[in-house]
């Protein structure tokens, strides 16, 4: 009688159909590597888009809404469609309308600065950069053609934000040291600590112009940077945002719970696109 090996049977059946197809196999470690390769943090996503210029991602968001929210809070009348058109076409449009110049010019300036949070997001946060930020944002604009403005330098006049003074000039570069050295001495720096920074950097109001703005791209930066999830405090938060800056050493708790909102509202896109947080 003989006994038909039905294990051995089915071995031997997968080697010969490996011997035929072998493609198929080796296929299969390729689609792999190509699984673990695709981006997977927010980060990944927002560089993998930023390089392969990708339409109608989270990256194409948020250029559109953190430039148009960020220069909105600081008088630009630009709408929110006309800062789409911009970033998607490189023209303005016609409008039928009298459009300021500046912020034209400082709105296609944002689209530059959100790149470089987004391709640098992993450095440490430095006072070059910051520098950099400011003059990327700030170049060919009417301020940049007046004497006693510097781009991509700090303030050479005494100024105040919402009627508060801020540091005076000559005590600035010394300030700036001192807060990035606090900053960049934690190790691991959570939601509050980048929003301390934030107030602190206001307080000192180290440049001319254009404070706010560099310093909300330093918070989405931070936020980047150390695998918390991102917020863009949008128009309607504006005078929330305000209180909050000013009220922070009397009650944390008004600006946190402004950023926690806005950070609720960008998870919202984040599950739109499906990407993990």
């Amino acid at each position: 009688m003989i006994f038909f090996n039905h294990e051995k049977h089915a071995m031997t059946h997968k080697k010969i159909q490996a011997k035929k197809n072998p493609q198929k196999d080796s296929e299969r470690p390729a689609r792999v590597r190509q699984q673990a390769d695709l981006p997977k943090t927010l980060l990944d996503i927002l560089q993998f888009e930023q390089a392969a210029k990708t339409p109608g991602g989270i990256y194409h968001k948020v250029q559109i809404d953190l430039t148009y929210n960020s220069n909105h809070i600081e008088g630009s009348r630009l709408t929110h469609e006309q800062t789409r058109y911009i970033f998607e076409t490189n023209t303005i449009g016609s409008t039928g309308e009298a459009l300021n110049v500046n912020d034209i010019l400082e709105t296609a300036n944002h689209f530059k600065c959100i790149d470089m949070i987004i391709s640098h997001a992993k450095d440490a946060l430095a006072e070059k950069f910051i520098k950099e930020l400011h003059l990327t944002l700030k170049n060919g604009s009417s301020d940049s053609r007046n004497s006693w403005f510097v781009t991509g330098d700090y303030k050479r006049l005494p100024n105040e934000v919402g009627g508060r003074a801020t540091t005076p000039p000559e005590q600035v570069p010394a300030d700036m040291r001192t807060l990035l050295a606090d900053y960049n001495k934690k190790k691991k720096k959570t939601l509050t600590d980048i929003i301390e920074f934030h107030v602190r950097f206001e307080t000192i109001h180290p440049f001319q112009d254009g404070n706010g703005r560099v310093g909300r791209l330093i918070m989405f930066k931070e936020c980047l940077r150390n695998a918390i999830v991102p917020f863009i405090i949008d128009d309607e938060m504006k005078m929330f945002y305000y209180r909050g800056l000013s009220q922070w050493y009397a009650q944390k708790g008004f600006l946190t719970d402004t950023c926690l909102a806005a950070q609720d509202q960008f998870k919202q896109s984040l599950d739109y696109f499906r990407i993990k947080y």
